[in-house]
């Protein structure tokens, strides 16, 4: 009988039977259903309710990040992340910045932007001016799905109109701009942007389709900053290095992606750590970076008149410290303890920050000896672990490949089973 994924009802199925189904379909052994069972510091009662058809959880390594001097201010960095010589490169760079008073930042009013698209329109831009008129009575339409947030000092607070040429013809495209205070903001846009449209259907004739939020969140940005001593860094030729690796980056969008990946190394790791919707950032970052046509860094890297290192970011960052799974994930409520935040702004800059002293790190590694030199040596761990090694083991294969600059899954074998005979 062949297998089928087409499974009626397999979201009404318990934990238990959704395993049982798993382990007829592929052939899972006793050992890897409890394994996947283990919910660890996530809790099962917490996991089952987040997301559907769970059955299990998935754990990542958290650690700590330090030297971490911002807005003049110390804090430790929590950062979930696989990647090995990550959280190591952050705290080696962080420490370089500290003399000349580590990494400041600031960010704009947390605005969040809401589309709605209204198509069907012979006048699209007649319209567009008739919905500006309305606007007083559209906010108040929005703000009435939200009066807490109201409340706070957040909610709807302005209207924008686009005229977009598309494949299907024009359409006129509405921005509901939303002031979401702590909360990253998409239920609550997404709410207001579902509320007005039949209003904006009867204004303009047309009709509304997409009513959603925007993860290019253009108006909620962070721009962090830091003065890198050129000695604390490693002399002139580095500055230089690092300078020379950012203008490739700068010209050329091959270079430019791997650059913003080394950023966002450091933003979705504290992403993670504190339950944020990662996939939003990182969305929101590269279309930023598309601003101008054509894909860019979202760093500048320059040489001030003292011959120091200075680097800014600017980038979207939609974060909250309210509502969401940052409320939910017991973990995510301790790393916002350790980190010591309640404001999303602060979040975001200290994001922010991570993000450009994570690019520093990688800039100064492929300026100086390549990005492999460091990050092998801590990739070897994953690979002797791989084999199957454990406990001294590993640290016995680990330097004797480094030693001899091989380090693969094969070679890691042969030692094992060379140094278990």
């Amino acid at each position: 009988m062949s297998k089928t994924s087409r499974i009626p009802g397999f979201y009404k199925l318990t934990l238990e039977e959704r395993l049982e189904v798993l382990r007829d379909f592929s052939g899972l052994s006793n050992e890897e259903i409890e394994l996947l069972s283990n919910f660890g510091n996530l809790g099962r009662e917490v996991g089952e309710k987040m997301i559907e058809n769970v059955v299990g959880a998935m754990s990542y390594p958290l650690g700590i990040a330090a030297n971490f001097l911002i807005n003049g201010r110390d804090y430790l960095i929590p950062m979930v992340l696989e990647e090995p010589s990550v959280v190591a490169a952050a705290s080696n760079a962080a420490k370089m910045t500290r003399k000349k008073g580590g990494v400041f930042y600031e960010v704009t009013d947390p605005v969040m932007i809401g589309q709605i698209q209204v198509v069907g329109i012979e006048d699209p831009y007649f319209q567009s001016q008739a919905v500006l008129s309305e606007k007083e009575e559209i906010l108040k339409i929005a703000n009435e799905k939200d009066p807490i947030l109201v409340k706070f000092g957040g909610g709807a607070i302005d209207l924008e109109t686009r005229v977009l040429d598309s494949p299907v013809g024009k359409m006129l495209v509405i921005h509901l701009l939303v002031d979401v205070r702590d909360a990253m903001g998409a239920n609550a846009v997404n709410t207001m942007c579902e509320a007005v449209a039949p209003y904006i259907e009867k204004i303009t004739g047309g009709k509304v389709y997409l009513r959603i939020i925007s993860n290019l969140a253009d108006k909620r940005l962070v721009r962090a900053r830091t003065v890198v001593d050129k000695e604390e860094l490693g002399g002139r030729d580095l500055v230089e290095g690092i300078v020379t690796a950012w203008a490739l980056a700068e010209v050329d969008p091959y270079r430019a992606a791997t650059h913003n990946k080394g950023i966002m190394n450091g933003v979705i790791a504290v992403a993670l750590a504190t339950a944020q919707d990662h996939r939003a950032i990182e969305a929101g970052a590269h279309a930023y970076a598309c601003r101008f046509g054509c894909y860019k860094p979202l760093s500048r890297w320059e040489v001030n008149r003292d011959g120091d290192l200075v680097g800014t970011l600017e980038m979207p960052m939609a974060v909250g410290t309210v509502g969401g799974a940052t409320k939910v994930h017991p973990v995510a409520q301790v790393c916002m303890k350790i980190l010591g935040v309640n404001r999303a702004s602060e979040l975001a800059g200290i994001m922010g920050s991570v993000g450009l002293v994570q690019n520093l790190a990688a800039l100064r590694a492929l300026a100086k000896e390549g990005i492999q030199r460091g990050h092998m040596k801590l990739h070897a761990r994953n690979i002797a672990m791989s084999v199957g090694a454990k406990g001294e083991l590993v640290d016995k294969i680990v330097e004797i490949m480094v030693k001899e600059g091989k380090i693969s899954y094969d070679r890691a074998k042969e030692i094992m089973n060379e140094l278990k005979s």
